[in-house]
């Protein structure tokens, strides 16, 4: 068997406001039928203009015991490709192939009814996800164990934290044994030490040669888990390869749709206010250029224009950087650039961060960057991976940088006597 999945030409396509099925009355399907008579050229062409292809001709195998990364924009077609796996939905054309009992997360704690407790909801999930009833007893102790809920096992649900739930919906989920695993945005649950333990228990479910699907827009996750990278956009593949490869290709489609004030406006409104906002951000060398690859010791400048929106009493920024392999913010740089008067509206203004000779060690890392005011709290703008900002490569041409760990290189003069 060269394959677990191989999907072959598959499309899917939705009519918007078109009537569905025996919901309708009889009466309101006659007078539908008699306008088509009469207008039957353009109910067509509105018809033709109402529909659009969530997917269009989609084809892809994935070999057994691989790891595949679907990524892309909201809207991409990625969630419509994991139910038409999953069964959940019927394909407009094109063919699936499945070789292997599938299991889907697609939302965690789907099942789960809050007047029973946590040891008749494992149970009850359990079976909902097509466990058998002496697997999840065998399991039972381990599941509970993951989840970090023991104490309250007996508990009804509904009293929970939101945190407590899904942390032991994940625990069943994640102990399933399936031939092909279908992941869905799942890994964002519970604090960063459980997020952790979640990647862990994929990769290992990786080893053991499952096949998996993992669709995320956390990037950090999908490196740390992904051999492969399918990238959708507008219900087209655009790009199937390398995780490096898609994560790029994924930035370039962000930043392609618009300048940096407008784009995902609404995720960095969401945590901002936009009273000062970033126009542009990227990566620069010393000479200027704009590139994300630098060798261990070279300096790295992070190049911004701001622009003011309204009047605010203070402006600082301060500068996370975040390791794709633990997924650790590791250091913090922060400047107040201005601490009043009161800076104006429609004010512009460049700004660059310079790390000279930086002392990072090879690897990913990513960047958290904040534009607010200290005194009162208030963030302005954000950025991070998840809004394109891109990330940073470091590379080193020492033989021995396999053997060394941690983050950084820091000056160390050793002496015999």
């Amino acid at each position: 068997m060269t394959h677990k999945i191989r999907v072959n030409q598959l499309g899917k396509e939705y009519r918007l406001g078109a009537a569905q099925g025996l919901r309708h009355p009889a009466f309101v399907r006659r007078i539908a039928l008699r306008f088509n008579q009469i207008f039957g050229t353009h109910l067509q062409e509105k018809q033709a203009k109402d529909s659009f292809w969530a997917l269009n001709d989609i084809s892809f195998d994935v070999k057994p015991g691989e790891t595949v990364g679907i990524i892309g924009r909201n809207g991409s077609g990625k969630s419509t490709l994991l139910k038409i796996l999953s069964r959940i939905t019927t394909p407009t054309r094109g063919v699936v192939e499945l070789n292997g009992h599938l299991s889907s997360l697609l939302e965690v704690g789907t099942g789960f009814h809050p007047e029973l407790s946590g040891r008749e909801n494992v149970f009850l999930n359990g079976a909902l996800l097509g466990m058998t009833r002496n697997d999840i007893k065998n399991k039972f102790d381990e599941i509970v164990a993951f989840s970090e809920v023991a104490k309250f096992i007996d508990t009804p649900v509904k009293h929970y934290s939101s945190g407590m739930y899904v942390r032991l919906a994940f625990a069943v989920a994640a102990h399933l044994d399936p031939d092909i695993l279908v992941v869905d945005e799942v890994l964002s649950v519970g604090d960063g030490g459980f997020q952790r333990k979640c990647v862990g228990k994929m990769s290992e479910a990786a080893k053991n040669n499952r096949t998996i699907l993992f669709v995320s827009h956390n990037l950090l996750a999908v490196r740390a888990l992904c051999s492969r990278v399918i990238v959708l956009d507008q219900g087209h593949i655009v790009m199937d390869g390398s995780t490096e490869d898609g994560i790029s290709t994924y930035s370039r489609l962000n930043a392609d749709t618009a300048d940096l004030v407008s784009r995902n406006s609404q995720d960095r409104l969401a945590r901002s206010n936009g009273a000062v906002r970033f126009t542009d951000a990227k990566i620069v060398d010393a000479s200027g250029q704009e590139r994300t690859k630098f060798n261990e010791g070279e300096t790295v400048n992070l190049s911004f224009r701001l622009r003011s929106f309204q009047s605010v009493p203070s402006l600082a920024i301060c500068v996370c950087i975040r390791s794709s392999l633990s997924g650790e913010y590791i250091t913090t740089v922060k400047k107040t650039l201005s601490a009043g008067p009161v800076l104006p509206s429609e004010l512009e203004m460049p700004v660059k961060i310079e790390f000279p000779n930086i002392a990072l060690r090879p690897g990913d890392y990513s960047f958290f960057i904040w534009l607010g005011d200290e005194a009162i709290d208030n963030s302005w703008d954000v950025l991070d991976e998840n809004v394109s900002f891109p990330w940073l490569t470091i590379t080193s041409d020492r033989v021995d940088r396999e053997n060394l760990m941690g983050y950084f290189t820091i000056p160390a003069n050793f002496k015999t006597a």
